[in-house]
């Protein structure tokens, strides 16, 4: 099932993915079809949904695709996307994520995506990583039906996670507690899991886990893939067990959330089109304010426009980038919400909105401590964080 909003006059497709997790064993799913059974089963979606973000169509929320046909995939597979396994005497429930997508094109083709010249396949969290596992697989489909004048593209929005050591290890129980390879391990046994055969054939037989990762995956994708991803995202602090709640953050947390935005930087440095802002929080594409964040005083939109061009321009010349426009946009500063255009943070027991200095202090930082010793006033020294100096 899908929601469309047709646009007559645009050539122009944006299908998104839904995240929102995963489950990866009889006990999770179980638990996750008495918790989150819209994500399970599609007895009680609405008739209608609203876009927002990059699926909204006013100009002033969506400058640059406001006018695309638009096509929300809702997530009820629960595999990543990936999963090609029915329901069978062994296992009640069916995982399909890779079929869904494959489905949705064949019937979307009948609705005027043959005529497409742009296909963007979107997708945040779970969905995100979805695009990076199914973006080539896509290509393929709609060359396999005669449709090569189609091109096809990714945007994977908070879906790169790392395969890193834990904070602290924890038994693999549920998706929140499992380190993300072994949940992954343990998943795509369960739903019968694909992954595109470039990606598969870097690894040994077994190893397919691999390729749900970005930084593994991306050198052996054939389309262009914009990636967005905060550098220090929520789910991978949660999967990391670096849980920011009440309590001031100790030493080790702090450092190991520092080198987590280090690691993540790193990984990115060969990516052509990203952008990575130094703050803390998950998903961005489908949020309202999507607008106003910014890296190196450029915003995600503008940069979105900035690599259309690029890749519009690359298939007529294939010069160099253009001037004034960028699209590898990664925040240098070293610590969560450093960047002044992060979205505002709440206080996740009262719900209070919080500034950087009341952000620094909560996490164990002393903003008033620190500027004393510099001899500084505290927003001159919190201007210098920012600015990444």
């Amino acid at each position: 099932s899908y929601y469309l909003k047709e646009s007559k006059g645009s050539r122009r497709w944006l299908l998104f993915l839904e995240g929102g997790w995963y489950c990866f064993n009889r006990e999770n799913c179980d638990s996750r079809y008495d918790t989150m059974r819209r994500l399970m089963s599609s007895k009680e979606w609405p008739a209608t949904r609203v876009g927002t973000g990059i699926l909204s169509s006013q100009p002033e929320e969506n400058p640059h695709w406001w006018n695309a046909n638009m096509v929300f995939i809702p997530y009820c597979s629960s595999d990543v996307w990936s999963g090609a396994s029915s329901k069978s005497e062994k296992n009640e429930y069916a995982f399909m994520g890779a079929l869904i997508i494959q489905e949705v094109i064949k019937e979307l083709v009948g609705k005027g995506l043959s005529t497409a010249k742009v296909l963007l396949l979107a997708g945040s969290s779970a969905g995100g990583t979805g695009v990076l596992l199914n973006v080539d697989r896509v290509a393929e489909q709609l060359e396999e039906m005669g449709y090569q004048g189609i091109q096809v593209r990714g945007l994977a929005d908070s879906g790169w996670f790392l395969d890193n050591k834990q904070y602290r290890r924890t038994d693999c129980i549920d998706t929140i507690t499992c380190a993300p390879t072994e949940a992954i391990r343990r998943g795509i046994r369960y739903w019968n899991g694909i992954v595109p055969e470039r990606c598969k054939l870097q690894f040994k037989e077994g190893e397919e886990w691999n390729c749900f990762f970005g930084y593994k995956i991306y050198p052996t994708l054939r389309c262009p893939v914009f990636v967005v991803q905060w550098l220090f995202d929520e789910a991978q602090l949660t999967v990391d067990n670096v849980h920011l709640t009440g309590q001031p953050v100790q030493e080790g947390q702090w450092l190991y959330i520092q080198n987590l935005g280090r690691e993540l930087r790193n990984t990115l440095k060969d990516v052509t089109a990203s952008f990575a802002p130094a703050c803390l929080s998950h998903e961005i594409i489908t949020r309202n304010h999507w607008t106003d964040i910014q890296v190196k005083g450029t915003s995600l939109p503008r940069a979105l426009h900035c690599w259309d061009r690029s890749l519009h321009e690359s298939n007529k010349n294939g010069k160099a980038p253009l001037k004034g426009c960028p699209i590898h946009l990664i925040d240098s500063c070293p610590w969560p919400h450093c960047n002044p255009s992060c979205p505002t943070i709440r206080d996740q027991f009262t719900g209070q909105e919080m500034n950087v200095i009341q952000f620094l202090m909560h996490m164990g930082f002393d903003v008033q401590k620190m500027a004393q010793q510099q001899g500084l006033e505290p927003s001159k020294l919190l201007g210098m964080l920012s600015s990444g100096n």
